[in-house]
């Protein structure tokens, strides 16, 4: 008796489900209190005004307001400058 099945099946095919990540919410677009901005994996967008990062890098509204995108030069740890992308509520 064979353990597995023969002929034609196979342990392949499976695939992770999607996360789902990315803007929920763009600029010029109303947010709510609590409303999921954008999701990510690390800190591609950064936290600006009115806007929180959660323990999973999800940014999301503390006030009601307009969404905003906008950059900005920071100073990183070595010295040196680079430009980051932040998200306001206005």
């Amino acid at each position: 008796m064979s353990k597995t099945k023969g002929g034609s099946s196979t342990k392949l095919g499976r695939d992770s489900e999607s996360k789902r990540l990315g803007i929920k919410i763009h600029g010029g677009a109303k947010a709510n209190i609590g409303n999921v901005i954008i999701k990510q994996r690390g800190t591609k967008w950064y936290a600006g005004r009115n806007v929180r990062q959660g323990a999973d890098d999800t940014l999301y509204a503390t006030k009601t307001g307009i969404v905003q995108f906008t950059e900005k030069y920071k100073t990183d740890f070595t010295g040196k400058k680079r430009k980051i992308k932040l998200v306001n509520i206005v």
